[in-house]
């Protein structure tokens, strides 16, 4: 492992819900932990704190959708309806590992009846040797105009998509990237600063999580 990275390594917390016999939810919720020499303090605060989020998650959220599981249930056995079972799926991705910065995303994705269910991404960035989480201003040093130049180059990406691949967007996309952008959505990737709108923000649900590179030396 170099020195200015961190080793991974994969946990989770999956199980089923079962209510009067019938299994109604199930869970996978996948979190990471961290290791290293030489930022032992930082890498060990880091994964009590993925490991905290991940339990609470299960602890508070995944029970309350147990709960609207159970009311669907019901209404479904009164009504002869099919029972419909929840699922809840947390899968994270380490995207850039190196130079003393670590940034990863999770995808947690929900499903409670319906044609489909909803996936909501969140990322991190961390600067190793402060032990603190970095903000998309630090890789615009000197460009004080930095979230400008961002949105511009997404429309611009934009119509270039819709010109050369005929990809979707919503018709007024150009105002609806600047209403959604949120600078802590971004990660970063060995090219750059990888931002991303969650889903139906720009573009329909078929066309997933809209991701949009933006060149920067790391």
């Amino acid at each position: 492992m170099a020195i200015d990275s961190v080793y991974v390594r994969a946990f989770q917390l999956k199980g089923e819900l079962n209510y009067k016999g019938q299994k109604l939810l199930t869970y996978d919720i996948k979190y990471p932990q961290f290791s290293s020499e030489r930022f032992r303090n930082f890498t060990n605060k880091l994964s009590v704190y993925y490991r905290a989020e991940a339990e609470l998650y299960k602890k508070y959220h995944v029970m309350k959708l147990f709960q609207m599981a159970i009311d669907d249930y019901e209404y479904a056995i009164a009504n002869d309806f099919p029972v419909r079972i929840y699922e809840v799926l947390t899968e994270y991705t380490v995207t850039y590992n190196d130079k003393y910065i670590l940034s990863l995303y999770f995808d947690r994705y929900e499903y409670t009846g319906g044609a489909h269910g909803m996936t909501t991404r969140s990322a991190d960035t961390w600067n190793l040797r402060t032990g603190r989480r970095m903000d998309l201003a630090d890789f615009f040093p000197g460009r004080k105009d930095y979230v400008n130049y961002i949105i511009a180059n997404i429309n611009s990406q934009i119509a270039k998509k819709v010109k050369e691949e005929d990809a979707y967007y919503f018709d007024d996309v150009d105002d609806l990237v600047k209403e959604n952008f949120n600078e802590k959505n971004f990660y970063i990737v060995p090219e750059g600063v990888m931002i991303f709108y969650q889903l139906y923000e720009i573009a329909p649900y078929s066309s997933g999580i809209q991701t949009f590179l933006i060149p920067v030396k790391i």
